[in-house]
């Protein structure tokens, strides 16, 4: 399979988006852990198309302090169905607020905030899908595959007191 990506500078730096042609796939920070995820295929750089433009749409509104609606995207994060479920549940923490993995892994009846750890450290679609906004269970500022400064940087746009926030160590 063919995937399609584009770059996009951000505020936080160089993004890349990568989509199928019809979804978007992922959105990764530059050197972002598990960069490309599960994406079997080769990548090749994409002409401008509406899909892209949508996408850099919604983060021109994103980065510009409005809050775009993650529908209005074609979304399609490969993950298990397991993943799917965190995914969804983070796509419900509003702008601006935090959610620790143990509220996520209560409200999914999962046993393992560990186990959502796993799942939103590998959520392929960041910042849309908003993975940032997931903290520790003593409101500690942990685990962003793309980096804490990038997560604090996200959270204190976003209008979250990051002071508040604990350094994990």
């Amino acid at each position: 399979m063919t995937y399609y990506q584009k770059e996009y500078i951000s505020p936080i730096g160089p993004l890349t988006l990568a989509s199928d042609g019809t979804h978007l796939m992922g959105l990764w920070v530059k050197g972002q852990k598990y960069y490309g995820g599960v994406l079997a295929g080769k990548m090749v750089p994409a002409e401008d198309g509406s899909l892209f433009a949508a996408a850099e749409a919604w983060l021109e509104d994103y980065f510009a302090g409005k809050r775009p609606d993650p529908a209005a995207l074609p979304l399609a994060p490969i993950g298990s169905e397991f993943r799917q479920r965190v995914w969804k549940l983070l796509l419900e923490i509003p702008y601006g607020q935090v959610m620790t993995y143990g509220e996520i892994a209560k409200r999914l009846d999962c046993g393992s905030a560990q186990a959502i750890g796993g799942a939103v450290g590998h959520n392929p679609i960041s910042i849309i899908i908003p993975c940032h906004r997931v903290v520790g269970s003593s409101g500690s500022l942990t685990g962003f595959a793309g980096g804490l400064d990038k997560k604090r940087w996200l959270l204190a746009h976003e209008g979250v007191d990051v002071e508040k926030l604990k350094q994990a160590h």
